[in-house]
């Protein structure tokens, strides 16, 4: 088994945000491979998030963002469990980071459960129109039509955006991260964009 030095737990930890004893825990269990202590605490995170989801969220801030010349601006409503964690400076970050994405990204909806049905079907009608020309079977279009739709999801749907400030991840893994990281159940309840003109 390969020694797990501070270093290496130091570079986890500034690469995941998580615990001292969970990174070092990480590495003892996937014999010092940082690739995989990262999907180890990834994977941790994400089965702790599942279990906080249903946890009531109703403290939390108004995080917002003006951008440079003012044109554009953004405010989101960041739900959390407890006035202490809203309070902390992580979670305030979170909040600022959300709007600032959202002026850079442009979300109509915070999540696909939001979509109205009659927009849904109206896309889904528009993907098989520019299929039909294809010769392909009904069934086969349905799948380009369902393909399409999750693409347009994740240019509309805040919550499965691509993250501005690392695209390997989506607004969701950032959010499921601090949940990890703060210990509480933290949702997007809304958001606000405006731009001149």
């Amino acid at each position: 088994m390969a020694a797990i030095t501070a270093q290496m737990v130091k570079e986890l930890r500034g690469a995941t945000g998580a615990g001292i004893l969970d990174c070092k825990t990480a590495l003892n269990e996937n014999n010092g491979d940082f690739d995989k202590a990262v999907e180890y605490l990834r994977e941790k995170g994400l089965a702790a998030a599942a279990k906080k989801a249903d946890r009531d969220a109703h403290e939390g801030i108004i995080g917002t963002y003006v951008h440079h010349g003012s044109k554009v601006a953004a405010m989101v409503e960041l739900n959390c469990e407890t006035d202490f964690v809203a309070r902390t400076e992580q979670f305030q970050e979170l909040a600022r980071d959300i709007a600032m994405h959202i002026v850079a990204s442009n979300p109509e909806y915070v999540a696909r459960e939001e979509v109205p049905a009659d927009v849904k079907e109206r896309e889904i009608a528009i993907y098989k129109a520019q299929a039909q020309g294809t010769g392909k079977p009904e069934n086969i279009l349905e799948r380009i039509a369902q393909g399409k739709l999750e693409k347009w999801y994740g240019d509309v749907c805040l919550m499965e955006q691509e993250y501005f400030k690392d695209s390997d991840k989506n607004v969701k893994d950032v959010l499921v991260e601090n949940i990890a990281s703060l210990g509480e159940n933290i949702q997007i309840r809304r958001f606000s964009r405006l731009q001149i003109g």
